[in-house]
């Protein structure tokens, strides 16, 4: 009897987060892809011709901004514990 219920047990899928976790990581991952995705670019066709498009302020400023943003998503949504009671 007792290998019959183990092998039950293995055959439910046991997620480690919640759903509210899911959430908070796919935001995070989110914010980290749209930085990364704004500081691509700016450079030059020409390897002899400097581009000063390199030091927008978007690449510089705002992308790492929203990539540190998302890291803070990231980790939030692993110390969030929505079983707690309130």
């Amino acid at each position: 009897m007792g290998e019959k219920k183990r092998k039950e047990a293995a055959k439910k899928s046991v997620f480690i987060f919640e759903r509210a976790n899911y959430k908070f990581m796919l935001i995070g991952i989110a914010f980290i892809a749209l930085g990364f995705i704004l500081m691509a670019g700016g450079g030059s066709d020409d390897p002899n011709v400097f581009n000063p498009e390199i030091y927008s302020w978007r690449r510089i400023r705002l992308a790492p901004a929203l990539i540190l943003i998302g890291f803070g998503f990231e980790v939030y949504a692993i110390l969030l514990n929505p079983k707690k009671d309130k």
